[in-house]
């Protein structure tokens, strides 16, 4: 075995040679003086050779106990030399190791994915409630109690859902942090059941033939703001979602197909969405054309032509409307044509679902359920139009299942 003593003394000769420590360990020294701690050792059949670094760098002790480990890992059946590899990337990424700084690497890892804006914002925002109290822990150190109580703190404010999310959003930063090597195991799983559930609330919508016909006269009688106006109108006509509807681009639209293309980035399930234009809805585009036909969006935010309306713009005119939060939503006009046209009992529920832009959640059903039902769609979509124009003159319509019988063609609703 080697002595500090005989290490230190080690001269250069005319060639290089090793000192031997034993174990596969040893000094190498060139003939330019340098002495190099190396370690041979053999990792299922294969020979191999660790540097372990440079004396007087790496000391005599220091350069045992990395033998010690390099035969530990072996004894585990880990590969030294995989390992090392694994290290050098893993290394960097281990000194930024705080819940807050792996946080927003996962959210700019999330920007760079194509997630939108808004839903990087709300994950954003989200985070910003666990700061204050963890945002400066290694992440790999924060056990369960911790997490619970930012939890807690939120719960008090009576947020349940806004608490259940956050623990959904947590533990996504901390699978990150395990995926890149600065965490062990993910802490948010050991807290199922330990949250109050959110009573569930479904979002308020007219859904009867005889209220829709009064909400549509009423937005027609809306004396507001005439952008605001025309969302209003097309709203009930399309029943894209909220998001949706605001971020509307004139770049979407092929008048010559007459369909509305929504790119997979706006949409909640990350796929194009195409919606068939009825004539209603036409009309309505040529007018809204003379007032915003020269800019980006379809709904710009009064006073900013570069950005869309303001996502709340929908049921605050809803509201100035006589329609309060427990009757009527913007997102309340999905619900609406969901009910209206499954109840009217015409259509293929799948070819309503795939308007309403859902995802089949049967990953059987989804394998299999490929078509878009696209013909049926746009007469359904024209059909719905004529309908909602026979609701809003207060036409009497006949309600009731009118299922098509075996084999006939699709009809459209009388």
């Amino acid at each position: 075995m080697l002595t500090d003593l005989a290490v230190r003394k080690a001269a250069p000769r005319d060639k290089p040679y090793k000192l031997s420590d034993g174990g596969g360990l040893y000094l190498l020294v060139t003939a330019a003086g340098q002495r190099y701690w190396r370690m041979d050792y053999r990792f299922g059949e294969k020979r191999a050779t660790a540097a372990l670094g440079v004396y007087p760098t790496i000391t005599l002790a220091e350069a045992r106990a990395k033998r010690l480990e390099i035969k530990k890992q072996i004894a585990e059946g880990i590969n030294p030399a995989a390992k090392r590899k694994i290290d050098k990337i893993t290394g960097p990424l281990a000194n930024v190791n705080s819940f807050k700084a792996v946080a927003e690497e996962w959210l700019d890892k999330a920007r760079r994915e194509g997630r939108a804006d808004v839903t990087v914002g709300k994950l954003t925002w989200l985070l910003e409630f666990a700061y204050p109290m963890i945002g400066d822990r290694k992440v790999g150190e924060i056990k369960a109690p911790e997490l619970l109580a930012v939890l807690r703190a939120v719960e008090k404010r009576g947020h349940y859902e806004t608490a259940r999310r956050l623990r959904s959003t947590c533990g996504q930063v901390f699978r990150y942090a395990i995926a890149t090597g600065r965490a062990d195991r993910d802490v948010s799983a050991d807290l199922r059941g330990a949250l109050i559930v959110p009573k569930v609330t479904h979002r308020a919508a007219i859904t009867t033939p005889k209220e829709t016909g009064a909400l549509l006269r009423a937005i027609d009688a809306y004396s507001g703001y005439p952008v605001t106006h025309a969302a209003l109108r097309l709203a009930p006509y399309v029943f894209v979602r909220p998001g949706e509807l605001r971020q509307a681009e004139w770049s979407e639209f092929d008048f010559t197909r007459n369909t509305w293309t929504i790119a997979a980035d706006k949409t909640k399930m990350r796929v194009a969405h195409r919606v068939p234009l009825s004539r209603q809805v036409l009309a309505i585009l040529e007018e809204l054309r003379e007032i915003t036909g020269n800019r980006r969006y379809l709904f710009p935010a009064q006073g900013k032509r570069d950005r869309p309306m303001c996502e709340n713009t929908i049921n605050l005119a809803l509201r100035r409307m006589g329609f309060d939060g427990t009757t009527m939503t913007a997102h309340g006009f999905r619900a609406m044509a969901s009910t209206l046209l499954n109840e009217q009992g015409h259509w293929n529920p799948d070819a309503i679902e795939r308007q309403l832009g859902h995802a089949e959640t049967d990953d059987v059903r989804r394998a299999y359920a490929r078509g878009e039902h696209w013909d049926e769609r746009i007469r359904m979509m024209q059909s719905w139009a004529d309908y909602l124009d026979q609701l809003r003159s207060g036409a009497k319509v006949l309600q009731g299942s009118f299922r098509k019988p075996s084999g006939a063609a699709s009809a459209l609703p009388g």
